[in-house]
């Protein structure tokens, strides 16, 4: 009897001390097995994170873009289907630009170069030139020609080349550019209100002023 409780005694006693071990083992491993999927999933959030950016970061900006049409030629899509001229024919908020344009006998050639930036004065932009001196401008062809080629530069402009540029245009003059992010200056004087609109041949930044070459 005796010999049997002690062989009880020592079965109890060895289960009690391999018992938290077990458990502590079988704790650590399920915690393993939870931890596992949110550090998978974290790696993926900041995997995608950059692409998302960079999609961002290559789409049009700027207050004056929630006024172009959401569908038709004259949306986003609809410019980059055309060439320059034709794009901004398609927006009514370059009505004036592409009267101008138009009165310049520019049109066929901004539509055939290669590869351009044009900066577009907005209708607002023109109406701040009085109307006698803006009338002026367009019955003279050779001036009106001469500041509508200073809105041009001959290659397509990144946001990231603005930030502290310098270009020369067709008219042969030169223009600087300013700022980061989705802020920009012209020439310290116009801003940029919707830029990195793309055409098939052009990147546009529209402005709120008409750039004057000395």
């Amino acid at each position: 009897m005796n010999q049997t409780k002690i062989r009880r005694t020592a079965v109890a006693v060895a289960v009690a001390a391999l018992l938290p071990v077990s458990l502590a083992a079988c704790s650590d491993s399920g915690g393993d097995t939870k931890a596992a999927p949110p550090s998978a999933a974290g790696d993926q959030a900041r995997t995608g994170t950059p692409s998302e950016e960079a999609m961002t970061g290559d789409q049009p900006f700027g207050p004056a873009c929630a006024g172009v049409p959401k569908e038709g030629a004259g949306s986003f899509d609809g410019m980059a289907q055309d060439p320059v001229a034709t794009a901004a024919s398609n927006n009514p908020a370059l009505s004036t630009l592409v009267t101008a344009v138009k009165t310049a006998g520019l049109a066929d050639t901004l539509n055939n170069a290669e590869d351009i930036t044009v900066f577009a004065p907005t209708n607002d932009a023109f109406a701040k030139i009085p109307k006698a001196d803006l009338d002026k401008v367009l019955a003279d062809k050779a001036t009106l020609t001469k500041i509508l080629t200073y809105h041009v530069v001959g290659q397509r402009l990144t946001p990231e080349q603005l930030e502290n540029g310098s270009f020369e245009t067709l008219q042969k003059g030169v223009i600087t550019t300013r700022g980061s992010g989705q802020e920009y200056t012209v020439n310290d004087s116009s801003k940029v209100v919707c830029g990195n609109v793309k055409t098939a041949n052009a990147h546009v930044y529209i402005v709120d002023t008409v750039l004057m070459p000395e």
